[in-house]
Formats: C-alpha cells, structure tokens, sequence
C-alpha cells in the first residue's frame, strides 16, 4: 500500500497517549478475580478471565472528550457454560456489576495457547508436531459450538493444523479445556469448512506470531501542523481497543481540520465474506485482532510507531512476517497514514487512513489471506464504514446527492429528506455531500471503481448494500452480530424506518465489495484495496 517518494517534511506529527494504560488494564483484571462479590459469584467453577477493555464514554457530543472512566472485564465459566461480565469504575474497581449471558465471547489469545498445549499432550498430535507434518493456526470459526436443551452453549476452542509434510492433511479439531479433552469431526473438519480441494492456497505462510487481543490499551491524541498551522487533529485508536461488538480496525474520533469538526467517529464495524456454493462459510468477521507488521521508528505510545519509513503489510511484502504489533505512522506526499493489520483465522485484513495536508481522507481496507484450503475457493469480501460526520456541529447537517445526467429535474444534486439505502452508480459519476445547512461547508464522500457494487456482485444479495444516510443514534454502532455469527449478512437496513435526516445529525455507512479469486492473481498480487474519498468542500 505505500508509495515510493519522500516524506513531505513541512508535516509535522505529534502524538500524546490518552486513556488507560495496559498496565493499569492488567491490575484491574488481576484486582477483579479477588474481589469478594466476583469470587461468590463464580463458586467453584473453572473460570477464566479473558480480557478487559476501556469502556466508551459515548453519551453526549456537546461534552469535551474524557478518558474512559469505566471498564468491562470479560470471564468465561467453562463449567456453567457462561460469559460473566464485570463492569466498574477505572478509579475505584472495588464497586461492581456483574451480569452473565450465554453468548460464547470470542477466544482470548491465551485460551488459544492452553487450547495447544492440551493437543501436545496428545501423544499422536504431539508426534505429528514434533515430526513438522503439521503446523497449528487459529482457523474460522474459531469457537466450536454445541446449544444446549437449556439455552447454554458448550464452547470449544478450534485450532487447525495444516498438513506440511508425509501423509499429513488438513484438518480443524476441538478442545475441551475445562475437560482437557480433544474433539475430532467425522469428515476432519467442521461442516462450513469442507472445501472439495485439498490443496493450500494463499500467502505462504502464517507465520503464527503474537498477536493483540481484545481491549489492549492504546489511544492517541495526533495534532498535524504545517508551517505553524494545526491542519487536524483527531483521537485514534488501536484495532485491539476500537469499539463495537467484533472491533472496527483503527478508529478515528473528534477528527477536526482546520479547527472545525468533520467526523465524530469513523471506523469499519462490520466485515462479511461469502463462498461460491458456500464452499465455506459464510463468515461475519472480527476487527480487532492485530497481528504483525514491518515497521521501524519511534515508540510514541502502546501499540503506535512513528515510522521514517513506510510501514509495510501482508500487502506490500507478501509475508505474514513483522516485527511490530499495532499502528505504523508515517508520512508520506502531503499525507499522515495509519496503518495496521488484523487477523481473523487465515484472513489479513488491512484498516488505513490516509489524511492529506489539503483536507482530504481516504478511507482504505485491504483484503488478503495465508494458506488455507477455502481461500483456493472463490469469495466476497464486504466490509462497513460507518462515518458519523458532524460538519461543523452535531446538527445542522443535511445529506445531498451527485448524478450526472440527474435524476431529479434539470439539478444535478437533490437533497436526500429521509433515512435511505441507495446503490452506487458509475455511469452517473454519482457521489454523496454531507453539509452543514447553516455555512455550506461541507465534505463529498467519493467511490471509487474498485469499491464494487453489490447489486453486481456474484453473491447479490449476501452483500447488502452501497450507502445508507441515517439519522445518528448512538446505539446503532454496529447490528450486535457476534462474529462469526449467524447470522452472517450486515443488518444495516432495520436502522432505514424513515425518520428525517435533513437539518439533523447524519450518519454515513458505505460498503465496499471484492471478490477474490486466486486462480487469476498474479504471482506479485497478494490483496485487494477498496475504499471511498472524502473531500472537503467550502472549506
């Protein structure tokens, strides 16, 4: 994804750590397991903490951005088959909530790992492993389920094992870990992984390193300036620590430009793919994941590098090898870029911001994958922006439409008065604006032809839709789906039930839509880049 040329050196970065630390996440984890009131409501169970994470304190835009006041760890009680959630005050973690649900939490990197080691004591995986005949991988689905008549659901780790030599073949098991036991499927892997081919495609290969789990600490303040002017200023956050049920790649919040509001928060909620004759799948997948870049520079907060060079991708080198876990940042032509990578079994998903010294945003998120026997099958990928603009103010905003030859009348653009979903079109060069109605600045949100449309994708009508103008709710971050679902389609259209939009505050979502077929990607290829521009107007 980076371009060659030379930094632009009138730019200059400035990054200031805001929020908790991951060591202050990491005490409040270790304080909650003793806490009284948590030890009486876990028993004798076998229970175990899995994460914590910074809660969002989202509930009024007129108020000045706060660091998060509260947390929410997470535990899951193999015995009872529960997810226990233990909410409290970052300050004072002696004063709890706790709940419980029956949802399965999404594995934490350190179940994955006990998960491993119970398969090596295996006396035939561990002989297999030993002898370098297979190799182990977090695959998709990452859970193996089993509903109860109860309502609860036992919950199994799933680890792959990709065959690397003899007589060795793919295969995906389950692991019991509070019974230490090893489940294997009749047909050697679960039934929404049971492509007709044996063989691997995709980049070769994962390279299993560490990567950031859910609620890993890291927010940063970023003021650019040139020659002494303050361009933006935004508060970005890690995919590891970025909000929504499954995460939402690297998320940008109270992004100004020239000291005047664009964007609230702006960030990828949701993210799908879907097989050709459902050789696997369909997948709802997570944003959170990060896994490893090549990146060299400065430490400048948790999980941010400042980079003298570009960083580098899955994209760029063709490798799942890095040396950097989180968000590089360089400069580069007039642009700030933040980038990362995030894993979701054999995927690598790419989230990238591009801000230009002109005002300029370029949203971008690119698709790749490592070997596995699926990704040989052809797919679609769908992934969500969802981009709550707030030109100038929270209200006073109003959404219009581009089409040329129009659509309305003699007037190229029309206003859009109510909640709607509506389809890209290219032979109408049509592009959206949201503006405030009070000073006519404004930003235009721009497709670009690799953006797909999902009308015309193969897997119409899995991929739901181009863009959706909504009236801005603050509970509507994303459809509550946990990945990997079902269900497995982007439920954006139940938030469209006709409220007015106009002199209001709006929400943006666009979706892009790739199909990826290895059969036709030359040897130098290994993804594919979607993304829409933003371009400030009357500025």
């Amino acid at each position: 994804m980076p371009r060659k040329g030379k930094p632009n050196a009138d730019l200059k970065v400035t990054v200031s750590p805001f929020g908790p630390t991951r060591e202050e996440l990491q005490a409040i984890g270790e304080r909650v397991l003793t806490l009284e009131q948590v030890r009486k409501y876990i028993g004798r169970s076998k229970t175990r903490l899995l994460y914590v994470e910074a809660l969002d304190d989202d509930g009024d835009k007129g108020k000045k951005p706060q660091p998060p006041k509260r947390f929410r760890a997470t535990l899951y009680d193999s015995t009872n088959h529960r997810t226990i959630f233990v909410d409290g005050g970052l300050r004072d973690a002696r004063r709890v909530d706790i709940t419980e649900s029956a949802l399965p939490p999404h594995p934490s990197g350190e179940e994955f790992t006990a998960a491993v080691r119970i398969l090596r004591g295996d006396p035939t995986f561990a002989a297999a492993l030993d002898a370098r005949q297979i190799e182990t991988y977090q695959p998709i689905p990452a859970l193996a389920l089993n509903e109860l008549p109860d309502g609860r659901i036992e919950r199994c780790i799933a680890i792959g094992l990709l065959p690397r030599g003899g007589d060795a073949q793919h295969e995906i098991v389950a692991v019991d870990l509070a019974r230490r036991q090893i489940m294997r499927y009749e047909e050697r892997v679960p039934p929404n992984v049971r492509p007709r081919n044996r063989g691997l495609c995709g980049v070769p290969h994962d390279a299993n390193q560490a990567t950031a789990s859910k609620g890993t600490a890291g927010q940063v303040w970023v003021t650019v300036t040139q020659g002494g002017q303050t361009l933006w200023r935004f508060l970005a956050v890690r995919p590891a620590a970025s909000s929504g049920t499954n995460g939402s790649g690297i998320e940008l919040r109270y992004v100004d430009y020239k000291g005047k509001r664009v964007l609230y928060r702006a960030h990828v909620p949701i993210l799908n793919v879907k097989y050709d004759g459902n050789a696997c799948g369909p997948y709802r997948d997570w944003q959170y994941q990060e896994g490893m870049i090549q990146a060299t520079g400065t430490d400048v907060a948790p999980g941010f590098l400042f980079c003298p060079a570009p960083a580098r991708t899955i994209i760029d080198t063709g490798s799942d090898t890095g040396n950097f876990l989180g968000v590089g940042i360089y400069v580069l032509f007039n642009e700030v870029v933040f980038v990362s990578e995030m894993e979701a079994g054999w995927y690598r998903y790419i989230s990238q911001w591009r801000l230009h010294a002109n005002g300029t945003i370029r949203p971008r998120f690119a698709f790749a994958a490592v070997e596995s026997t699926c990704v040989c099958n052809v797919h679609h990928h769908h992934v969500y922006w969802r981009l709550d603009f707030d030109i100038r103010t929270a209200g006073n905003n109003r959404v219009r439409e581009f089409n040329d030859p129009p659509l309305i009348g003699a007037s190229k653009w029309h206003d859009k008065r109510f909640e709607i979903r509506r389809p890209r079109d290219f032979a109408r060069k049509r592009k959206w604006r949201v503006e405030n109605t009070l000073t006519g600045e404004g930003y235009e949100i721009v497709p670009n032809a690799g953006d797909g449309m999902a009308t015309a994708m193969p897997d119409s009508p899995f991929g739901r839709g181009d863009v959706w103008v909504l009236r801005y709710h603050g509970s509507e971050i994303d459809d509550g789906v946990v990945a990997v679902g079902p269900p497995y389609e982007a439920d954006i259209d139940r938030w469209v039930n006709g409220e007015a939009i106009n002199n209001h505050d709006v929400v943006i979502w666009y979706g892009g839509h790739f199909t990826h077929d290895v059969n036709h990607e030359g040897p130098a290829l290994h993804g594919h880049i979607v993304g829409p521009d933003l371009k400030p107007v009357n500025w």
